[in-house]
């Protein structure tokens, strides 16, 4: 009689079989040798420094280059030549007034907004956030197209409100002292709901603990936001504020648009970008077009550096 060997015991069986579960084998798997998912962290580093190289570290330098550049050497005459273009201090008051309505009004009601969203629970919470992301899948030129009819009295639902105005046509609608605050909405519109979803799972990372020992203790919802909530998602709303305003200082897209279909109401040179683009394109002065682009990303590193340093973006707890 042939002999059967007794069944080897498999780690894992018998807890599968109390529990009434089949075991697999294939559930229990070897991880992968450490060799292998250190080349693919490798390569995928190596995949995004090239791009930030190819596309981000070499153009700057390559501008850089080009603002220094003069026909008798290197020299600053390129940034002296454009601060004195009679078209350069409105650009950047323009873009100033604008970053100061958006940056503003964005953190107030984003932060607001997902507060009240996070004390509503995850079931009614998930809704509300998918419906504050779906303006941004329409950014760029889709939404000026949007925002047009939106502000033309003639096809807007909110014609009534523009009427009351006195805004008969769109050029009344989008003069120069709206502009800023038109930019703003905009920007708002298609920008917002990325952040909410973003500030949602910073919050969502606070302990329950916490916000328990404050409703024991007495503290009412509001109470709960505003001192326990806001200040533990401080980093995330100053890292809003930087990627906000380095986007929101190459604004160009949006007064482009809206100034080829109001037919010149708008001009073209009405942000720094606008008055890179032009001076390049129209007046054959790449130099100088380099030079404002180098002014806007020092602006925006300084920015950045008191923000990071005013906000302790980098303090570990």
């Amino acid at each position: 009689m042939t002999s059967v060997a007794p069944h080897a015991a498999v780690p894992g069986e018998r807890s599968s079989a109390r529990r009434g579960r089949r075991f697999d084998p294939r559930s229990h798997r070897e991880p992968p040798p450490a060799g292998v998912s250190r080349t693919a962290g490798y390569f995928f580093v190596a995949f995004y420094v090239s791009l930030l190289l190819a596309l981000g570290v070499v153009p700057t330098v390559y501008a850089i280059y080009l603002s220094l550049s003069t026909p008798t050497g290197l020299g600053t005459s390129n940034f002296v030549d454009t601060f004195h273009f009679f078209q350069f201090a409105p650009a950047f008051i323009h873009i100033a007034k604008f970053e100061a309505i958006w940056l503003v009004s964005q953190t107030v009601i984003v932060v607001a907004l997902v507060l009240m969203v996070h004390d509503l629970g995850r079931r009614s919470g998930g809704f509300f956030r998918f419906v504050y992301y779906l303006p941004g899948a329409m950014a760029g030129a889709a939404s000026v197209v949007v925002w047009l009819f939106m502000f033309d009295p003639h096809t807007s639902p909110w014609g009534f409100i523009w009427h009351g105005l006195h805004y008969q046509l769109l050029a009344n609608t989008v003069v120069p002292a709206n502009l800023p605050w038109i930019f703003a909405i905009m920007a708002f519109w298609t920008g917002a709901g990325g952040w909410i979803i973003v500030m949602y799972g910073a919050l969502n990372n606070i302990p329950d603990e916490l916000t328990e020992a404050a409703e024991i203790d007495g503290a009412s919802g509001f109470q709960t936001a505003v001192r326990i909530k806001l200040p533990l998602i401080r980093k995330w709303i100053v890292y809003m504020l930087v990627l906000s305003f380095a986007a929101g200082s190459q604004l160009f897209v949006e007064p482009q648009i809206l100034g080829v279909a109001t037919v010149g109401e708008i001009s073209p040179q009405w942000s720094p970008n606008q008055l890179a683009y032009y001076m390049a394109f129209n007046l054959d002065r790449f130099n100088q077009a380099a030079a404002i682009t180098v002014d806007l990303l020092v602006i925006g590193l300084l920015v950045a550096v008191l923000l990071v340093w005013r906000g302790r973006l980098f303090e570990t707890e």
